[in-house]
């Protein structure tokens, strides 16, 4: 089961941070940094600085004695630094894992709470096995098509690396999960109707998680003053809350990560506006109830061969370089 604690490269993201900060304080810039402890290369402080390289606890040290860090700080900055180096250990944790989903997986570990939204897509975290098949093997046909050679993780491998992220939803300390969904991205376009009346049947499992809402929202639902979502975007805030709050827009292709205050506050704005316009918890429970049931009787064989490991999605506990997910 992945772990409860945050992944090493959001350690590193923290030790940045808050180094520069201590830099900040002090009162010196980078380069009278570089200068009074004669590192070679002025990059040195940088990638240490925003969480770009794997932090050595001598360099680490020489900074802290520099910035004249106080006992209880250095204690907790290395600390930090000694998680932010154990990549390796942390990567055990899961089953299995490929470059494609680490970055999504390195974004959820250690989260006390996760908002997602998504126009086309039931976000990757949801999806059942066959509905994750089909995003990835159509996704890598597009790459196929113009001789992407990063087209590469074999599907089977990328689909039980996706379904290994899943079971953060179902950790005693899992995260506070909230998705507002698009009765557009749980239409027939999609996958064939046996995908979907699965996919459907699995919401429903979901949605009756202690820790999990979902919002649907119909095609037609104005949002505020006629606002449309430019793009779908996952909200990330950690269960340390010197960790900053992450956004992550999805886009496809190309993907792109932020921690700025006012860039993540707009976007917590939209998705606050995003669920006042969709159905109710409680309401949307029962149009999945309601779509599953009209499939039930017309879904059709699926025309994409199961993979390997095909079995029925497993019935969950409940109660009363980022790639397409």
């Amino acid at each position: 089961m992945p772990p409860a604690v945050p992944s090493p490269i959001l350690r590193r993201r923290r030790l940045g941070n808050d180094l520069r900060r201590l830099r900040e304080l002090a009162g010196l810039t980078g380069d009278q940094v570089i200068e009074r402890i004669g590192w070679a290369s002025a990059s040195k402080l940088s990638r240490l600085e925003n969480g770009r390289s794997r932090p050595d606890p001598d360099d680490v040290r020489l900074l802290l004695d520099l910035y004249g860090a106080d006992e209880e700080c250095r204690e907790e900055l290395l600390g930090i630094t000694e998680e932010a180096g154990d990549m390796r250990g942390w990567r055990k944790s899961y089953p299995v894992m490929t470059q494609q989903q680490l970055g999504w997986a390195e974004l959820e570990a250690g989260c006390a709470e996760i908002r997602e939204y998504n126009p086309v897509l039931v976000p990757g975290l949801l999806q059942t096995e066959g509905y994750a098949r089909l995003r990835i093997v159509s996704a890598d046909a597009a790459t196929t098509e113009v001789g992407d050679p990063s087209a590469g993780e074999d599907p089977e491998t990328e689909v039980k690396a996706r379904l290994a992220r899943q079971s953060l939803l179902d950790r005693a300390d899992g995260p506070r999960y909230t998705a507002v969904l698009e009765e557009a991205a749980l239409g027939r376009r999609a996958c064939p109707p046996d995908v979907l009346r699965e996919q459907l049947a699995h919401l429903c499992e979901l949605a009756m998680l202690s820790n999990v809402t979902l919002h649907l929202l119909p095609r037609d639902t104005r949002i505020g003053e006629f606002y449309l979502p430019p793009t779908a975007f996952s909200l990330y805030r950690f269960a340390d809350p010197q960790d900053p709050e992450t956004l992550a827009i999805e886009g496809g292709f190309i993907d792109v990560m932020s921690t700025e205050a006012s860039t993540v506050n707009r976007y917590k704005v939209a998705f606050e506006w995003l669920c006042s316009a969709a159905l109710s918890a409680t309401d949307t429970l029962t149009w999945l109830f309601k779509a599953t049931g009209r499939l039930s009787d017309t879904a059709a064989p699926s025309t994409v061969a199961p993979g390997p490991a095909s079995a029925p999605a497993q019935r969950r506990r409940h109660s009363g370089r980022l790639t397409e997910r």
